[in-house]
């Protein structure tokens, strides 16, 4: 009986700190103000990366959202809305894929190069974005709650640099900032089904 007893608390002790917060606790968080919210860019066409050649410039040269990446986005922000966050600044990788995640679901965009895709930079250029970022992060830290929520919408490979979690197409974290500007994350929120659904919860 000791044994068993002492085998529980030795699972809930190693189980505590992973456990993520439920769909509800992380609204509730987000309502609060004073977190992150990291965004993968909705649904696209298909491919992996851009074709050769494409520009920043010129969205038609790059892989694009999909109609239902469109749907996905516009969902996002309803459900944004729908719980009540408040939204302070909205910062994208400057590919078209994700300032237009970013416009469509929160009505502005501010484009940040260093959320840029990491995909085939060396190391040094990818240690340069990542430092970049959590400077950015410290200084969000310092203002609070009252700053409202950061959101940060970028590509896969680089939520997993920077949280080591890979997302779906226009799935979410939420996390808090530590004091050296990197996350923690709290847990995820997957992609809304549709505006419809949303307006009904």
């Amino acid at each position: 009986m000791q044994r068993r007893t002492l085998l529980g608390w030795f699972l809930v002790l190693c189980a505590g700190p992973t456990l993520a917060e439920t769909p509800d606790e992380l609204w509730r968080r987000l309502q609060a103000g004073g977190h992150v919210l990291v965004v993968r860019h909705a649904a696209t066409e298909p491919g992996v990366g851009d074709p050769p050649g494409f520009t920043l410039n010129d969205c038609a040269t790059q892989r694009n959202l999909s109609l239902p990446g469109r749907e996905d986005a516009r969902a996002l922000g309803a459900a944004v809305r729908q719980h009540g966050v408040p939204v302070a600044r909205v910062l994208s990788s400057r590919w078209c894929r994700c300032q237009d995640t970013a416009r469509i679901a929160f009505g502005r965009v501010e484009p940040a190069p260093m959320l840029d895709s990491l995909m085939g930079d060396d190391p040094d250029g990818r240690g340069r974005k990542l430092a970049e970022l959590r400077q950015a992060l410290g200084v969000q830290a310092k203002q609070g709650a009252a700053a409202g929520n950061l959101v940060l919408v970028t590509h896969d490979v680089n939520i997993q640099a920077l949280t080591g979690d890979k997302l779906a197409q226009g799935e979410m974290l939420v996390a808090t900032i530590r004091p050296d500007g990197t996350l923690a994350v709290l847990g995820r929120l997957g992609v809304p089904k549709s505006a419809d659904a949303v307006q009904a919860m």
